[in-house]
């Protein structure tokens, strides 16, 4: 059997536990245009006021096109603002959503250098009317590749290995994938890097397993790029628009690579969910644990927890944190993440955040009963192994949390909810749901994670009324 087999033919996809989060995301995506726009108007007024603002000539002089691909690409929504008009617009738009909401919002944190921040970094294969393999990122709204080599917002080193794997497909007779006739080999190739270990792992999604002189190719790889610690083999022979299929090879090395983040080292795995911009995230984070007010004998629950990494962070400074998460592999990950560590105050679980917390509620009321109950008193710990949250992190996906859960949560009684969001306008939905049900937002940080993008994630604090 050779590289030109042809994929599965598409099959009607059917829902199943682990897939709510994607397809919330994608149901999101719908309404993006039209928060754009509203953006866009937002940002035209001056921090903290209601007015509108011109840009300054100084400004306006210094937009320029920097990126060659810009036209095409559609990636950075930003794409010729200067940084600190774009960290203005942000900041804007932040407290344009979230006023009289927020008591406090803090001046949104920038970063230093924002420039090939991104430290996983994605390229679709296919090829050209001559066969020839291209590279690159899908035109915006649309599955045309716009062949690119480099991207200012991607790490180089990742940029470069992907170029080289291009380059080698030749000479080994491996045919990229074909969308349209569903035949060829390669479809797309993920690298992730290590920012604090400087590991890189290289993840080669095909549409079937036999790769041709797979030992010979990451030879080959690994001979142009030493750097490279592991290559995996993932296989994707479906008609999908995702990316990764659910089945992985290790060709070489342990199949993954670690990071350090606050202290603590993560294990990334092809499927891992792990933030694209860890400078940042640092500081996201430690902002997110100074938030919660930790002394050391606090319950923590950290709700959608994935790969355990905000709940492991706090097991520092709590009595005991519970991790919960519904996508099942996430869960395995942050279970090896606190072995690593070898944390004994941390758990996981594989579970709907909200169903779980109902349930937590309902098991401490029944054995409560005679003791009146409420479902207002946290901490709470018997033989039975029931314990109500002190406080609650949540780091929900961009279309942001639930009524389900919301409800949950202030019914347990937490006297904080700390609340990581990267959607702005599902975070301003969910904050007035918070309030009805008394909790106050006492103050807001705004933390850029995605320059030359609109994307934005801001950390909150709610208190018990």
């Amino acid at each position: 059997m050779d590289s030109y087999r042809k994929a599965k033919p598409r099959r009607k996809a059917l829902s199943r536990p682990g897939t709510e989060k994607a397809s919330e995301e994608r149901r999101e995506d719908r309404h993006t245009d039209a928060r754009r726009k509203l953006h866009r108007e937002d940002s035209n007024r001056v921090v903290g006021t209601g007015t509108p603002r011109r840009e300054d000539s100084h400004a306006a002089a210094e937009k320029e096109n920097i990126c060659s691909y810009a036209k095409k690409c559609g990636g950075c929504d930003y794409q010729g603002v200067p940084y600190k008009l774009q960290l203005r617009k942000k900041d804007a738009h932040i407290r344009y959503l979230l006023k009289g909401t927020v008591r406090r919002i803090h001046p949104i944190i920038g970063m230093e250098t924002p420039l090939h921040y991104r430290c996983k970094v994605h390229a679709v294969f296919s090829h050209d009317r001559k066969g020839n393999p291209i590279s690159g990122i899908y035109e915006k709204n649309s599955h045309v590749i716009v062949p690119m080599d480099s991207c200012m917002i991607e790490d180089e080193v990742c940029d470069r290995i992907i170029v080289s794997i291009r380059s080698l497909l030749k000479s080994f007779k491996i045919r990229t994938f074909d969308e349209d006739t569903g035949y060829g080999l390669l479809r797309h190739v993920l690298v992730r890097k290590g920012y604090a270990t400087g590991e890189y792992l290289v993840v080669l999604v095909v549409a079937d397993p036999i790769f041709p002189s797979r030992n010979n190719f990451v030879k080959a790889l690994r001979k142009e790029h030493p750097e490279i610690t592991s290559i995996v083999l993932n296989i994707n022979d479906k008609s999908t628009s995702m990316v990764l299929g659910e089945r992985n090879i290790t060709l070489y090395g342990p199949g993954f690579i670690k990071d350090e983040l606050c202290g603590h080292r993560f294990r990334i795995s092809p499927n891992s969910f792990y933030q694209v911009n860890p400078a940042q995230t640092e500081i996201l984070y430690r902002m997110a644990i100074r938030y919660a007010h930790l002394t050391g004998k606090e319950e923590v629950l950290d709700a959608y927890c994935g790969t355990g990494t905000i709940g492991i962070i706090a097991s520092d400074q709590a009595g005991h944190v519970t991790g919960v998460e519904l996508n099942r592999e996430a869960v395995k990950d942050a279970i090896s993440n606190a072995r690593t560590e070898q944390l004994k105050n941390i758990d996981f679980i594989c579970a709907d955040a909200g169903e779980y917390l109902n349930q937590l509620t309902k098991a401490a009321e029944a054995e409560e009963t005679e003791g009146g109950f409420s479902g207002r008193k946290a901490g709470r710990r018997r033989d039975s192994g029931v314990r109500l949250p002190d406080v609650i992190i949540m780091d929900p996906p961009r279309s942001g949390s639930t009524p389900q859960f919301i409800r949950a949560a202030a019914f347990s009684g937490a006297k904080r909810i700390v609340y990581i969001s990267c959607g702005p306008e599902s975070l301003a939905r969910d904050l007035e749901l918070f309030e009805e049900l008394g909790y106050a937002a006492e103050e807001a940080q705004p933390v850029d994670l995605f320059p030359f993008t609109y994307h934005v994630e801001t950390v909150v604090l709610l208190t018990r009324k």
